[in-house]
C-alpha cells in the first residue's frame, strides 16, 4: 500500500501573493505603455486586486485538493469514502455488565425493563439495551447496559462504581457494574478513516486475503488502530486487533470482531476464524543520561525535552502489533531530544510476533549530570 505521506507534494493554483502581484503590474506595464511608480494609485489598486487574485488561487488549489485522498478532509473525505463504500464510523457508547440484586427471592419473575438506567455519580447515565427476568426464587442477574452518551466518556468505569439506580424498581436492593466499561470511540478521525479508505479496495475480494480481514477488522471499532492476521495452520485465521494507546481489546470488541469478519459475505466458506486479543510482551526502562556542559543554560528544558521523548517512544512502542523492541529507538530519540550521552540497562532488543504487543511496565530514568564533550 502506498505511503501517502511520501507522495509528492501538489498544487493546483500558484498562491505567491508577491508573485501574482508582479505578474498583474508587469501585464497592465505592458499594455498601457506606462511604468508605475511605487506611490502610483493605480499601482496600489491593481496591488489590491491580486489579494483578491491570491484570496481565490487558495481556494481553488484547497477545493481542487479536496479531491485526493492524501488531502481530502471532513465532508469532502466522506465522499471519497463514498466512492469506496466505506462509511466513516459514528461515536460508540461504552457498555459494562451491571448485577442488579433483589432484596429477596421473589416467588414470580422480576422484569427489569429495557432503558432501565443506572449512573456512578448523576452526570453519565447507562442504560440496559433489552429487557431481562430476575427467575423466581434468585436474587441475581447479570444485563449488558450502554451509556446513553456517545464517547469515551462512558470508559473505564471501574466494578463497583456505577452503583445507583436512576429508575426505581419493585424489589431491587442493589445495582453494580461487575466489568470495567469499554468500548465508547469518539467519531472516527480524518486520519483513520483516510487510512480505511486507502485499504477499502482489500475488501472487493471474497478470497479471504489478509488485506480484506484487515479492513473489515477496523470497520468493526473507530478504536482499532492495527490488526494482525495470521494463519497458523491450513484453513484457520486468528485475528487480533490492537486499540489507540496499545491497549488490549475487551470482550466486547473482540466479539465485534468476530461479527463482522465471520459474515456469510465477508469470510470464505472454508475460513475457521477465530478473534482473540494480542499478547503483552511486557519491558522495563531504566537509563541514565548526561548534558553537555556547553548546553548547561538549558539543560532544564532538555530535560523536558528527555521526558517528553520517552512518552513519544513509548507511544511509538505500543501503536503497531509486531513491533520489536528496539533500544535503539529510545537512544535517538533521547539524543535527539539533546543529550550527549545515554545508557541503557533495559529494555534490551526483543523480537516481538504479529499477536504480540509491546507494553511499558516500569520507568526509571536517571539525569546523570553535565559533562565535557
Amino acid at each position: 500500500m502506498i505511503d501517502l505521506k511520501n507522495l509528492p507534494q501538489v498544487e493546483f493554483a500558484a498562491k505567491d501573493v508577491s508573485q501574482i502581484e508582479t505578474d498583474v503590474i508587469l501585464t497592465y506595464e505592458g499594455i498601457s505603455g506606462r511604468t508605475l511608480a511605487p506611490g502610483d494609485p493605480v499601482r496600489l489598486f491593481l496591488k489590491a486586486i491580486a489579494q483578491i487574485i491570491a484570496h481565490q488561487r487558495v481556494l481553488i488549489d484547497y477545493s481542487a485538493k479536496q479531491n485526493l485522498l492524501a488531502y481530502a478532509e471532513g465532508d469532502y473525505l466522506d465522499h471519497l469514502g463514498a466512492l469506496m463504500e466505506t462509511a466513516r464510523s459514528s461515536a460508540k457508547p461504552a457498555e459494562t455488565t451491571m448485577r442488579y440484586t433483589l432484596s429477596a427471592p421473589q416467588p414470580q419473575v422480576v422484569t427489569i425493563p429495557s432503558g432501565n438506567r443506572v449512573t456512578p455519580g448523576g452526570q453519565l447515565f447507562f442504560a440496559t439495551t433489552q429487557a431481562v427476568d430476575v427467575p423466581a426464587g434468585t436474587i441475581q442477574i447479570d444485563v449488558v447496559v450502554q451509556c446513553t452518551t456517545a464517547g469515551t466518556v462512558g470508559n473505564d468505569w471501574a466494578p463497583g462504581q456505577i452503583n445507583k439506580l436512576v429508575d426505581p424498581l419493585p424489589w431491587v436492593q442493589k445495582v453494580e457494574n461487575i466489568t470495567t466499561s469499554s468500548g465508547g470511540a469518539d467519531a472516527e478521525d480524518d486520519d483513520r478513516y483516510r487510512e480505511r479508505v486507502q485499504e477499502a479496495p482489500e475488501k472487493f475480494s471474497t478470497a479471504g486475503p489478509e488485506g480484506a480481514y484487515i479492513y473489515w477488522a477496523k470497520a468493526a471499532h473507530q478504536s482499532i488502530i492495527d490488526v494482525s492476521v495470521t494463519s497458523p495452520s491450513p484453513g484457520v485465521v486468528e485475528i487480533r486487533p490492537l486499540l489507540e494507546d496499545g491497549q488490549i481489546p475487551g470482550q466486547e470488541i473482540l466479539d465485534a470482531v468476530a461479527a463482522i469478519c465471520n459474515s456469510k459475505n465477508i469470510r470464505p466458506l472454508t475460513d475457521q476464524v477465530s478473534v482473540l486479543a494480542p499478547v503483552a510482551v511486557n519491558y522495563d526502562i531504566t537509563l541514565t543520561y548526561w548534558i553537555s556542559t556547553e548546553n548547561s543554560a538549558v539543560a532544564a528544558s532538555i530535560q523536558a525535552a528527555v521526558i517528553n521523548a520517552l512518552d513519544d517512544f513509548k507511544a511509538w512502542q505500543q501503536s503497531r502489533l509486531g513491533r520489536d523492541i528496539n533500544p535503539s529507538e529510545l537512544i535517538a530519540r533521547v539524543m535527539k531530544a539533546g543529550a550527549r550521552r545515554v545508557n541503557v540497562e533495559s529494555p534490551v532488543f526483543t523480537q516481538i510476533t504479529a499477536s504480540q504487543v509491546a507494553q511499558v511496565g516500569t520507568v526509571t530514568v536517571t539525569y546523570g549530570g553535565l559533562e565535557d564533550d
